[in-house]
């Protein structure tokens, strides 16, 4: 491939580069092996995306046949936030059940066996994990997806993931800086402001990050929040006191920097998609996340022409634009030159999302209660989505117990008079109530009121952040709602 000298060549180009775009469809569309020709970079997978490894792995190929450095990435936390089982749910559990355990020997295992997954399928590049300290129970997209609200556990954590991912020449992405975990308002909707001191940011929100440039993380994700003690007027992705004065001065921290997804209404829906993006460049970012909404040809154009203009126009220095291309680029060779020299590697380990979830279950039994036996009734009480997860991976404990208990029925349950028509539905038979974040519906603290009046032999499986105290004749925690998760959740309610 062959790059044109012409200061406006390089100037598109490096603006290209700078752009993670999404696309539509299982196969690479005309446009985007046009645009990696003319410089583009990166691209993202989104559940759009996928159907089955062997497609990915496919699509992947076909990329690479245009570009042979290039960036493929996405987001596959595992857990509840899964692209690759988008339609099954994940053979991984999250950080939390991965916190709950506190084996770090196995959060760096698991993390490895998802690299070994994504290396095969092509995939270099994984916007995980999440270093959030989850200090608000209440928060609405960080919960299970944090290792957990103790700041030491998340961070060495963090490291591991961050060691046993890139093991396997898959780049690690510790996000979301400087820390998503103390919010009440989700960022794709709106822009959350988070008024911490300056001790607390360094001793909670921090450390993490630490742990994770410590253990060598390849590339940092920017969070839409402001943090009035960095920066009263800018959220982080916007603001240089943050990206460059803080993470890059006092942190030490020069690999790459990329922003959460522009089309998140926390920045467009304030500075506009365009604007936002040569904010973020400008303020310290090197590579820019677009397309978890369908994204087309004309918005990676119009994205591209706005930093061209910017750095005519004086607003965008060319010399930032070059050097955040260049980090873009050496990422790109970094997981090259991984992928043709591997170093020695373990041997796969398919069922350790699996032991890692059965590891992670706690149970809790009331007195003289008893295992689940013979047919019963799962009732499942759906909350609303988060957009992070998305409302088509599915999750739950009733698929399995239908497996376990042949006869078993299931239904889904939602809003205020959920629990009178779980038991309408149950017709007598025993309940088991799957729950999701019970402490942060009060509808569903409800609808567990009425089955235990009911039947105080009711099951209650929380899938979520066990928040709330246990109650039921036995309560099951899972610590997140990964396919894994509810196969041992079913497992343990029928052991009892």
């Amino acid at each position: 491939m062959t790059t044109s000298t012409t200061g406006a060549d390089t100037l598109t180009r490096d603006a290209l580069a700078v752009l993670q775009p999404g696309f539509a469809g299982t196969t690479a569309p005309d446009w985007i092996r046009r645009r990696l020709a003319e410089g583009l970079a990166s691209v993202a997978f989104f559940g759009r995306n996928v159907t089955t490894a062997e497609q990915v792995a496919a699509l992947t190929a076909q990329l690479r046949a245009e570009r042979d450095d290039l960036l493929v990435a996405i987001d596959e936390e595992s857990g509840d936030v899964t692209r690759l089982e988008v339609r099954t749910g994940s053979s991984f559990p999250g950080n939390h059940a991965l916190g709950a355990v506190d084996d770090t020997g196995l959060t760096r295992g698991v993390a490895r066996e998802l690299g070994r997954r994504l290396a095969a399928c092509g995939i270099n590049f994984n916007w995980a994990p999440s270093a959030d300290v989850n200090a608000d129970p209440d928060n609405p997209v960080i919960g299970v997806r944090s290792f957990g609200g103790d700041t030491d556990l998340v961070a060495r954590h963090t490291a591991a993931y961050v060691e046993g991912l890139q093991s396997t020449g898959v780049a690690a992405c510790t996000k979301h800086f400087p820390g998503h975990g103390d919010t009440g308002v989700d960022s794709h909707h709106a822009l959350p402001h988070i008024d911490l001191d300056a001790t607390t940011l360094h001793e909670r929100e921090l450390r993490p990050f630490r742990a994770a440039i410590a253990a060598g993380t390849r590339a940092v994700m920017s969070a839409h929040i402001r943090v009035p003690v960095l920066d009263p007027d800018r959220p982080a992705t916007l603001s240089r006191r943050v990206l460059t004065d803080l993470l890059r001065g006092e942190l030490g921290y020069q690999g790459l920097i990329v922003t959460d997804g522009m089309e998140m209404r926390a920045v467009s829906g304030t500075y506009g998609l365009e604007h936002g993006a040569v904010l973020a460049i400008a303020a310290g970012a090197d590579a820019i996340c677009v397309g978890g909404g369908l994204c087309d040809e004309g918005t990676v154009r119009s994205l591209q022409d706005a930093l061209v203009g910017a750095v005519r126009s004086g607003e965008l220095p060319e010399e930032r634009l070059a050097d955040a291309a260049a980090r873009v680029r050496a990422l790109a060779e970094w997981t090259a030159a991984v992928r043709r020299s591997p170093a020695a590697a373990v041997g796969p380990e398919p069922e350790i999302g699996l032991t890692a979830a059965r590891r992670a279950v706690t149970v809790t039994r009331a007195a003289g209660s008893a295992p689940v036996a013979g047919p019963v009734y799962v009732a499942t009480f759906d909350p609303a989505p988060n957009i992070a997860v998305g409302d088509e991976t599915p999750w739950g404990a009733g698929a399995e117990l239908e497996r376990l208990l042949p006869g078993t029925a299931t239904g889904r349950f939602t809003g205020p008079d959920a629990g009178e028509r779980a038991l309408q539905a149950a017709a007598g038979r025993r309940v088991v109530a799957v729950v999701r974040d019970e402490h942060r519906h009060p509808w569903m603290r409800t609808a567990l009121v009425d089955l235990l009046a009911a039947d105080p032999s009711t099951v209650v499986v929380e899938m979520g952040v066990p928040q709330s105290a246990p109650r039921g004749a036995l309560h099951i925690a899972t610590h997140g709602a990964a396919r894994v998760c509810g196969v041992a959740a079913a497992e343990a309610a029928v052991a009892g």
